[in-house]
């Protein structure tokens, strides 16, 4: 176990707390999440600091994540900045983190729906925006889905501490607001949607008005145009985007990639890109209908709604391999660094807490990486 992120890391992403003394807190918080076995509770924490557990030490961490001044924003930032200049091919990625509570009064907390897992649950539902390439997968910002009781509510509202700019949005308004306006956007690489958008048209359409290159998620059923008037299909309408791609097998063409559970690993697939439009995106831009068959005989196995100019098919598909190690190692990293463990009731608090614990992700998961890959985790 870790029982230090080191100085070069921390002072680097701590630099925006003006206090030293707020400083002093951050690292402890980040030592504890990091050496804290089990659950990363406040009083877990500090009992993991100092031996038996102290008081002091437990209320001194409490009010700097719950009630302290601070501003996370900063930190994700420079987290997001740091993980960009030492992945230079990254793409940032989108996933649904559900965190399950057994509670009524954490903030956010409701019976949800997760498109992801197919069945509901109760507890919370953030996105989360990773740094993802070939050997890592960090994450560098978080937006909590908030549903209506808690934002119609006053007297819950006010209890939670939601701010005032916080509004009603739906899951794929949720992913796509971080997707764009995230800490990531300090680079102008790709973004990985790994969510299915009930509504693909609005979501194409909000990346293409922001100018934002994207990969998103969708389902053989998504009805979609054929743009290219040389290729079958043209002039039919909308068709299901299995159909158009299962007609246009031929156009496949082998990709080898990096198995994002077992790199430096090697796989191959087929892979074809179907010229397309979909929902008022359709009016100034063409996107792309990738397509990843892994079994030729089978249908496609994955199928994304692309808009990345100049990439190739198998440059797209290398980029949605990056988005998976998300899938397979970021999460179970997540839960060691604590990332559904806050137990705290306050927005802010949650927010807080989150920032703390993507850098102890950070951290764990360049301990595991390619030696190749460095971060300043000592000065």
């Amino acid at each position: 176990m870790i029982a230090s992120a080191g100085p070069g890391l921390s002072s680097r992403l701590f630099a925006s707390l003006r206090r030293r003394d707020q400083r002093t807190k951050a690292e402890l918080y980040l030592t504890g999440l990091l050496a804290t076995e089990g659950r990363k509770s406040v009083r877990n924490i500090s009992a993991s600091l100092s031996g038996a557990g102290d008081g002091a030490t437990e209320q001194s961490l409490h009010h700097f994540i719950t009630s302290s001044t601070w501003d996370w924003a900063p930190v994700r930032t420079a987290l997001a900045e740091t993980l960009a200049e030492r992945a230079p091919r990254h793409v940032w990625t989108v996933r649904a983190l559900p965190i399950p509570k057994a509670g009524t009064h954490s903030v956010g907390v409701d019976r949800l729906y997760v498109p992801g897992l197919g069945q509901s649950l109760h507890g919370q539902l953030a996105f989360g925006l990773w740094c993802a390439d070939e050997q890592l997968a960090a994450p560098v910002d978080w937006r909590l889905h908030l549903p209506d009781s808690w934002l119609s509510e006053a007297p819950r509202r006010a209890r939670a501490e939601i701010p005032a700019s916080a509004a009603p949005e739906d899951l794929d308004e949720c992913a796509v607001s971080l997707a764009i306006g995230g800490a990531g956007r300090t680079t102008g690489r790709p973004v990985a949607l790994d969510h299915i958008p009930a509504r693909p048209g609005a979501v194409a359409d909000a990346f293409t008005r922001a100018g934002v290159p994207f990969l998103a998620r969708i389902t053989a059923r998504t009805p979609l145009a054929v743009a290219d008037p040389a290729l079958p299909g043209a002039g039919a309408g909308p068709l299901p985007a299995g159909q158009i791609l299962q007609a246009l097998r031929g156009l496949r063409r082998p990709v080898t990639w990096p198995d994002p559970g077992r790199t430096p690993v090697r796989r191959s697939s087929l892979v074809a890109a179907v010229p397309v439009r979909v929902g008022r995106a359709a009016a100034g831009h063409r996107l792309l209908l990738l397509g990843e068959w892994t079994d030729p005989r089978r249908p496609p196995a994955a199928l994304w709604l692309t808009w990345v100019r100049g990439a190739s098919a198998g440059t797209l598909l290398r980029l949605t391999k990056y988005a998976a190690r998300v899938r397979v190692d970021g999460e179970p990293l997540g839960d060691r660094a604590g990332l559904r463990d806050f137990e705290g009731r306050s927005f802010p608090g949650w927010h807080r807490h989150m920032t703390l614990a993507s850098v102890a992700h950070t951290v764990l998961a360049a301990s595991v990486a390619d030696t190749s890959y460095a971060l300043p985790l000592s000065a």
